[in-house]
This record gives structure tokens, C-alpha cells and sequence, in this order.
């Protein structure tokens, strides 16, 4: 069972629709919109400030967000993937962003909406990614502007494509509790 636990009595929201694994952990002042998954052993810690996402954002396997203690807060817009083992750290991640597997996007940084953040790509802190682009490697540099065909064939499918992996783990658990009953 998911780990939600209230931290200094405030405790995460979610909005409708929204999947949550099994060995996921959530915890503090965490509010997410609708339509939002948090994958097998992403952990999103709200305990030191908050951390307030979007519709339709994933956080895949082995992620983390969190935050820096009176400092920042993090904020991820609608249409978000955070990628396997991400990092997002004190920072605010605007509209139909793709961080990479493995990236790193550390405090105070703003990437910009349609953009992408390339696997293992380290953002340093208060670095400012300008909207519609690429960026990669350590530490990340622009490396092109993103063509409009990656915004809806990369951007958006994926962000797509993980509310429908969401629906089967729900309707794999719901099958389950049917079972129990029979």
C-alpha cells in the first residue's frame, strides 16, 4: 500500500482520477491535480515546503521531488513527465514539460513550457531554460529549440500514454477486489 503520511498536520491532496503505486511515497504538503500517476518507488516529499503539481502529471519509477526548507518550493505545471529516477528539486517545471531519465533539475531553476529536459541532463540551480527547447548534458546547455512535432509526438504522447498505463493498474486492482468478493 502507498506510503501518504501527513507531515506537521498537513497532509497530500489529490485530485480526481489520479494513480498512485503501491510502494509510492507522498508526504506533506503535496497537492496534485487531476489525472496524475506516481510510479513504483517515486517518493515526493512535501515536508520542508511545498510542492504543488498539475493535471495530468507522471512521475515515473524511482523519482523524486522535493524541496528546499524555507527557500523552494516546487511547482510543476499541467502535462508534465518526470522520467525514471529524476530528480526535481526546489524548482518550478512549467506546462507539457518532458524531464529526461535521470535528469536533474536543482533549486530555483524555471523550465519553460514545451520544453525538454534530455536523460541525464544536470539543470544547475537558478538556471532559466526559455520555452520550446532542449536542453542536455552536464551541466545542461541548450542544445536546439524543440520542433513543433516533438511537442505532440514526445511531449504530450507521453504524458498521454501514462494515463492510460495508469487506467490498467487501476482496472488490475479493481479485477483483484471483485475477486475477493466472489
Amino acid at each position: 500500500m502507498s506510503l501518504i503520511l501527513p507531515v506537521k498536520g498537513i497532509s497530500p491532496e489529490f485530485g480526481n482520477n489520479c494513480y498512485i503505486a503501491p510502494n509510492a511515497t507522498i508526504a506533506g504538503d503535496v497537492v496534485m491535480g487531476d489525472d496524475c500517476s506516481v510510479w513504483f518507488n517515486a517518493v515526493i516529499r512535501g515536508d520542508v515546503n511545498l510542492i504543488r503539481m498539475g493535471n495530468k502529471v507522471n512521475v515515473q519509477d524511482g523519482a523524486i521531488i522535493h524541496c528546499t526548507y524555507e527557500k523552494a518550493a516546487t511547482h510543476i505545471g499541467n502535462n508534465v513527465s518526470i522520467g525514471h529516477n529524476a530528480i526535481v528539486h526546489g524548482c518550478v517545471i512549467e506546462d507539457n514539460v518532458l524531464v529526461g531519465m535521470g535528469a536533474i533539475v536543482m533549486d530555483n531553476c524555471r523550465v519553460g513550457s514545451n520544453s525538454i529536459i534530455a536523460a541525464g541532463a544536470v539543470v544547475l540551480e537558478n538556471t532559466q531554460i526559455e520555452p520550446g527547447s532542449i536542453y542536455a548534458g552536464v551541466p545542461a546547455k541548450k542544445i536546439k529549440d524543440i520542433p513543433a512535432n516533438m511537442i505532440s509526438g514526445e511531449i504530450n504522447r507521453i504524458a498521454d500514454n501514462y494515463v492510460m498505463y495508469s487506467g490498467w493498474f487501476k482496472a488490475s486492482a479493481a479485477d483483484d477486489h471483485g475477486k475477493e468478493k466472489e
